[in-house]
C-alpha cells in the first residue's frame, strides 16, 4: 500500500506497513485523501536527524487525526501502537510524532539519518520511503535558524493515493478540491520563496555582479540624497537625450557650439553656464537634442576634440534639473532660445553731501517753541558765541572755561555775602553801631 507525496523539492512515495500498524496506516490514508497534508509544511529539520512535517499551522503544536471526523472530539488522538516492534535503523523511515501520553495526531516525520535508535520507544513507525532518497537528501541540506526552521519555504503539494485496501467511512467527508494557498502564505512570510534562489550570483559573471552592486549603489545614494531633500524622487533618472560638455574655451559661446554639434542632429536647446553677476562663461555646458540616438552619436564622435584651442570632454548629463526647466514655446509651437545675457552695466550714482531732497514734513509753529528758540538764541548771543552750530561745536571748549570761572565766581561772591550778613548780626557790630 503506497501513498505519493510531491514536495517542493521533489517526490517521495511511501509504502505502510498495513498488517504491523494498521490504525496508524488509515488515519495516514484518509488524510492524504482528505487533502489534509496539502500545502503543510516542514516547519523542523535537522541535519542526519528527521525532518517533521503534518501541521497546517506550521508551528508543531496543532493538527488532529481522522478520528476526530468519526468520534468527535475525544478522537483528536488517538493511542499509539506499539507491537510488534520496529527500529529506525536508516534513512526514510515514517513515524508519527507522539504528542504526549502516547497519543498520536496527524504530525508525522521521516529520518534523515541512520541508527538512531533513541527514536524507537517513543514515536511509532509506520512506513518508509521506499522511492525518493535524493529528494531526502535535498532535506538534509536544508539550511536552518536556531529553532531548526528552515530558511527556505519547502511544503508537500499534492498527496496522491495509489492504492487504499481500507473501506470508505460516510462520517469522513472529503473536499472537492486541493486547498487555496492563502494570502499569508504568498506574502507575508520571511522565509525564501520557492522561485527563489539561496544564493543571488549563481550562475553570473563577474561583470554581471559587479554591474549590480554598482546598481545597488546608485539607488543607496539616490535614497540619501531623496532624504536630505536634494532629489524629489530616488526613482528619477536625468533625460537621455542631454549632454553635458566641460572644459569649453570662456570666449566659446552659444551659437558656436550650437553650430558644431548640430551635425548630429536637432539641438532644441544650447546653453553655456554663465555667472550670474558677471555673465562671464564658466567653462561648461547643456545640450539638449531632439532625441537619444543623436545624443549618443555626439558623446561617441565629440569628446577630447579641439574647440577654440581647448580639449573638451562629453559626458551624459546626470542632471534632473532639466526635468523641472520652464521652457517657453513660441507660437508655432517649438521652444524658444535663450538669448544670451550681456553683463549688467553699472550704474552711475550721484552722491549729494546736501540733505535728501525728499519732502519732510513740517511741524506745527507753537508759541512755546517760539519762545525756547527766542531764549536759546539770547543765551548764545550774551556769551558771546555764534548762533551757527558748527562753530559753536569749534567754541565749545571755551565756553566750557567761561562757564567753570564765572561758576567759581558765583561761588566766592555767595560766600562773601554770607560772611558780611553773619558779621553784622554779631553783637559787637551792634554796639559799635548804637
Amino acid at each position: 500500500m503506497a501513498v505519493l507525496i510531491e514536495t517542493t523539492l521533489g517526490d517521495l512515495i511511501i509504502d505502510l506497513f498495513v498488517k504491523e500498524r494498521p490504525r496508524c496506516s488509515l488515519n495516514f490514508i484518509k488524510l492524504c485523501k482528505k487533502k489534509y497534508y496539502n500545502l503543510n509544511q516542514f516547519h523542523s529539520i535537522e541535519k542526519n536527524y528527521v525532518a517533521q512535517t503534518g501541521d497546517p499551522t506550521g508551528t508543531g503544536r496543532g493538527g488532529e487525526s481522522v478520528y476526530s471526523d468519526m468520534y468527535g472530539e475525544q478522537g483528536r488522538y488517538f493511542e499509539r501502537e506499539d507491537l510488534p516492534k520496529m527500529r529506525h535503523t536508516r534513512m526514510g523511515i515514517v513515524s508519527f510524532v507522539n504528542n504526549g501520553d502516547n497519543m498520536l495526531g496527524s504530525q508525522f516525520f521521516i529520518t534523515l539519518g541512520e541508527n538512531l535508535d533513541y527514536l524507537d520507544d517513543q514515536h511509532t513507525i509506520f512506513g518508509q520511503v521506499t522511492e525518493g532518497i535524493e529528494t531526502l537528501e535535498k532535506l538534509n541540506e536544508q539550511l536552518t535558524d536556531t529553532n531548526n526552521k528552515p530558511f527556505r519555504d519547502i511544503r508537500i503539494s499534492h498527496t496522491i493515493i495509489l492504492d487504499d485496501p481500507f473501506e470508505e467511512d460516510t462520517r469522513i467527508s472529503y473536499p472537492p478540491r486541493s486547498p487555496s494557498p492563502t494570502y499569508e502564505m504568498l506574502v507575508k512570510t520571511d522565509q525564501i520563496a520557492l522561485d527563489e534562489k539561496e544564493d543571488e550570483d549563481e550562475g553570473k559573471t563577474a561583470e554581471e555582479i559587479a554591474e549590480e552592486l554598482q546598481q545597488r549603489e546608485m539607488a543607496e545614494q539616490a535614497q540619501i540624497l531623496e532624504m536630505v531633500g536634494d532629489l524629489r524622487d530616488a526613482d528619477e533618472v536625468p533625460p537621455e537625450n542631454v549632454l553635458f560638455v566641460c572644459k569649453l574655451n570662456p570666449v566659446t559661446t552659444d551659437e558656436d557650439l550650437e553650430i558644431i554639434f548640430s551635425r548630429f542632429g536637432k539641438i532644441n536647446n544650447c546653453e553655456i553656464v554663465r555667472d550670474r553677476r558677471s555673465g562671464d562663461s564658466l567653462q561648461y555646458a547643456f545640450i539638449e537634442f531632439d532625441n537619444a540616438k543623436s545624443c549618443e552619436q555626439a558623446y561617441s564622435k565629440m569628446d577630447n576634440v579641439l574647440i577654440d584651442d581647448r580639449r573638451i570632454h562629453v559626458d551624459f548629463s546626470q542632471s534632473v534639473s532639466q526635468n523641472y526647466k520652464y521652457k517657453p514655446k513660441s507660437q508655432n509651437g517649438e521652444p524658444q532660445k535663450r538669448r544670451q545675457q550681456s553683463p549688467p552695466r553699472r550704474q552711475e550714482v550721484k552722491r549729494s553731501h546736501g540733505r535728501s531732497p525728499s519732502p519732510r514734513r513740517r511741524r506745527s509753529p507753537s508759541p512755546k517753541r517760539d519762545r525756547r528758540n527766542y531764549e536759546r538764541k539770547d543765551s548764545d548771543r550774551r556769551r558771546g558765541s555764534p548762533t551757527n552750530h558748527r562753530d559753536g561745536n569749534r567754541n565749545r571748549g571755551h565756553q566750557d572755561s567761561h562757564r567753570d570761572r564765572d561758576r567759581r565766581d558765583n561761588v566766592r561772591n555767595s560766600d562773601k555775602d554770607r560772611e558780611r550778613r553773619r558779621h553784622d548780626r554779631s553783637p559787637h557790630r551792634r554796639r559799635d553801631r548804637r
